[in-house]
């Protein structure tokens, strides 16, 4: 199963996005791409599906530092909008202590591909 909570195999999933062969057409779709990316500790597919302008503010070690240290458990979607989703993603830290990452993404739309450019977190 995809872990992005789709109920589909991961192959007809996210798969297809990560492998560059889809572009995620919504927000939410990227969005769920980006969190089976990070389950998949595939940092190459975070960073190029940052925005241009904010790739730089993000290093491939850290990301893949937290993806490998972390247990994840479940992708909860909260809204989904033009431009925003909200959700949480449940997760095991490396201390095995149940976390929470709550979270707003803000997504921008450059030259026809969907981007993550910012985030508010709760």
């Amino acid at each position: 199963m995809c872990p992005c909570g789709s109920n589909l195999d991961y192959s007809l999933c996210c798969m297809p996005y990560h492998q560059a062969k889809k572009i995620a057409e919504s927000p939410l779709l990227l969005m769920k791409s980006r969190y089976s990316a990070y389950v998949m500790a595939d940092a190459d597919y975070i960073l190029k599906t940052t925005a241009p302008t904010k790739v730089k503010l993000y290093r491939k070690g850290d990301i893949l530092k937290w993806a490998n240290s972390s247990k994840w458990l479940k992708l909860e979607i909260l809204y989904s909008g033009e431009q925003t989703v909200e959700f949480k993603a449940h997760y095991f830290n490396e201390k095995m202590q149940l976390q929470i990452h709550h979270e707003r993404s803000n997504f921008q739309l450059l030259n026809g591909k969907w981007y993550y450019f910012d985030a508010d977190f709760f």
